[in-house]
């Protein structure tokens, strides 16, 4: 006897947004193409844009053009963080930056995946969080419930499917372990190794 086969018909997800179709229309149809334009000339009316929304949007962030957002409403950003040009946050669930993180351009965040063990292919949304200071290089994506900790590294083009702790690189698909971060500090133009 043969394994049961998928049957996208069956598929009846049971996600729903917190918005109406009303604010999701107009999401979709004037306020993600206006915060992926080029022509769109500073972060900040890209901020105030993402918080008209609902979006929580820190000072000091810098918001590069080409940046796709699903859901603001479902968005955190902490003070002072960059997230780079193309960036896609596929948020169906929330998605949290913390203050001074680096998000390089090109990256994916995705919140949703399907059940494969399911015949009716069922979805599965989980939370992604990146605490302060992590940087998230070119390329790189972070799969649904993962956390990025904090000063941590994930490597361009790499693939996080599973928690990074904190100050830690790791690089691959799927990410791995490959180095500890040692950050260093100026004083006084002088470069000195910070204590950990």
């Amino acid at each position: 006897m043969s394994p049961a086969l998928m049957d996208l018909s069956k598929y009846r997800s049971s996600y729903r947004s917190e918005k109406s179709g009303v604010v999701r229309a107009l999401w979709f149809f004037v306020g993600l193409p206006l915060l992926r334009c080029q022509l769109l000339p500073s972060s900040s009316i890209r901020a105030r844009l993402l918080r008209l929304f609902g979006a929580e949007i820190g000072t000091g962030v810098v918001i590069k053009p080409g940046v796709r957002v699903k859901y603001p409403w479902l968005l955190s950003v902490g003070d002072h963080t960059w997230i780079g040009e193309d960036c896609w946050i596929d948020n169906l669930g929330p998605v949290q930056f913390g203050n001074n993180v680096c998000v390089s351009q090109g990256t994916y965040f995705c919140t949703g995946n399907h059940d494969w063990s399911d015949v009716a292919f069922g979805l599965i949304v989980l939370p992604i969080h990146v605490h302060d200071g992590a940087w998230i290089c070119a390329r790189a994506t972070v799969l649904p419930g993962v956390t990025i900790g904090e000063g941590a590294i994930l490597a361009a083009a790499s693939v996080a499917t599973k928690n990074i702790p904190a100050f830690a690189i790791h690089a691959g698909n799927p990410a791995s372990f490959v180095n500890s971060r040692r950050l260093k500090e100026t004083r006084g133009g002088a470069v000195m190794a910070a204590a950990q």
